[in-house]
């Protein structure tokens, strides 16, 4: 950890229908619930990134959690435990088990996946979205499981040829993640996000992606299917670099003081 507001007393474990699940909740003030990218955790996606620092200091109320099979979660080895649905319950579990009736809601890359399933199957929760490092890829799809789960179970990084896939290897590795855990989660369901479900959100959305970030996909693509949504794209980022992005934070809480 690298952000001096964030305490190892802000931490806790919480049980999610029989998983446990790590979880950060500091500050006051309105709730904002982040979830991390794939072979991400709390700490790098966001304590590392000031993403806490900054929404604290705005007056929020920030609850994050390491997704299963991610961080300190728990890690669970057979694919069919995965999912972008069940991990979306993890979420709506915590906010359950900490009193949370709405939340605005932020995710990151396979994160923005999972804030999506949580808004379709509980859009009640939901009181505004933000997408952050996935745009068109999160209907289109993106490289697929294969590649990635081989890389992640491959003996070695040099074993892996494929770019895409070994950038995931050596992000895995610089997280210290459970490969084999991130192995299974890549392994489970695929389910599709559907356009016609994107065009049933209702609540106020931001779509944020890198102008180089070829994980992403187009933000302009995706906005342009969620009603009462914008899109900004950070020049000159890639999927990685726009994590911590000035650009994306200012636009972040401009949003949050706008939907209001």
């Amino acid at each position: 950890m690298q952000d001096s507001v964030v305490q190892a007393s802000n931490f806790s474990e919480f049980d999610s229908d029989g998983i446990s699940i790590r979880y950060l909740d500091v500050g006051e003030g309105d709730p904002i619930l982040l979830i991390h990218g794939f072979a991400s955790n709390i700490d790098a996606n966001w304590v590392a990134t000031s993403w806490v620092t900054t929404l604290t200091e705005a007056g929020r109320r920030v609850i994050a959690l390491d997704n299963r099979g991610h961080g300190q979660s728990e890690k669970l080895y057979e694919p069919e435990r995965y999912g972008a649905p069940a991990m979306a319950e993890d979420a709506v579990r915590l906010m359950d088990h900490l009193g949370i009736e709405r939340a605005d809601v932020m995710g990151y890359s396979m994160g923005a996946r999972i804030a999506a399933f949580l808004t379709f199957a509980h859009p009640d929760r939901v009181r505004s979205l933000v997408f952050g490092g996935l745009g068109s890829t999160m209907v289109r799809g993106m490289i697929g499981a294969g590649p990635l789960a081989h890389a992640l179970e491959a003996p070695s990084i040099d074993d892996v040829t494929n770019a895409t896939a070994r950038s995931f290897r050596r992000f895995a590795e610089s997280t210290k993640s459970d490969l084999k855990a991130l192995a299974a989660c890549m392994r489970g369901p695929r389910e599709k996000v559907q356009p016609e479900a994107l065009g049933e959100i209702s609540v106020p959305t931001l779509v944020v992606v890198g102008s180089e970030d070829v994980i992403g996909g187009s933000p302009a693509e995706l906005a342009a299917l969620i009603p009462n949504s914008q899109y900004l794209e950070l020049k000159g980022r890639d999927h990685m670099k726009a994590v911590g992005d000035q650009e994306f934070k200012r636009a972040v809480l401009d949003f949050l003081r706008e939907r209001r």
